[in-house]
């Protein structure tokens, strides 16, 4: 009997996890379209962070994570062990910005041209963090604005900054090509958004392109 309600408490803490609404994106390594909406909101984030403005100069490159140099690397690995790369960049004087997540948990980090850290980004968890919306929730505007100006392209994910700007992701109709939108919370489109490079755990793993 124990055992018994033991499986019926558990099953339904399962069943009112998944029907929780409003819950912070997390992407697992499979869902490409997810990982490309997540990582966009990253690379705003880092790119806005008044750290950012206050070190960086010039425009702000986006770095194949497995290009960083390994002193950014092993940084990462030894004081924040098993975090996900999310966005890595670099401004026009070759310092590194670098976007990262674990368990939710989301750090922005600084870096000189060597790959010694700097700073940690002042805002960067709180504006990175994306809320999923689901699709058939997205106002009308957004659904018109993609079917007029991408036939073809589904809607596949969608979620909200903490600005209240929806980020939407979008792939064509071969299943090859990923494109991330962004609207305002009036549901107005206002820019196509860079799809970085992005990794998995300890800059470890397949990219994501």
């Amino acid at each position: 009997m124990k055992k018994l309600l033991f499986m019926l408490t558990a099953a339904m803490g399962l069943f009112v996890a998944s029907c929780k609404q409003g819950d912070e994106v997390t992407p697992s390594s499979s869902d490409d379209i997810l990982d490309a909406v997540t990582a966009s909101a990253a690379r705003t984030a880092a790119v806005s962070d008044t750290a950012t403005k206050k070190v960086c100069k010039g425009n702000i490159t986006s770095v194949d994570p497995a290009a960083l140099p390994a002193a950014i690397t092993t940084y990462i690995t030894t004081n924040y062990a098993g975090s996900a790369i999310r966005f890595a960049g670099k401004d026009a004087v070759g310092q590194y910005l670098v976007g990262i997540e674990k368990d939710t948990v989301r750090t922005g980090l600084l870096f000189d041209a060597n790959g010694v850290f700097i700073k940690a980004m002042v805002h960067y968890a709180k504006k990175s963090k994306l809320t999923e919306v689901a699709v058939t929730a997205l106002p009308a505007a957004i659904t018109t604005y993609v079917s007029t100006n991408y036939a073809g392209y589904t809607i596949k994910r969608a979620g909200t900054d903490a600005s209240g700007n929806y980020l939407v992701g979008i792939l064509d109709s071969t299943g090859t090509k990923k494109v991330v939108l962004q609207f305002t919370s009036a549901g107005v489109f206002t820019a196509v958004k860079e799809v970085p490079p992005h990794q998995g755990k300890d800059g470890k793993g397949k990219t994501k392109r």
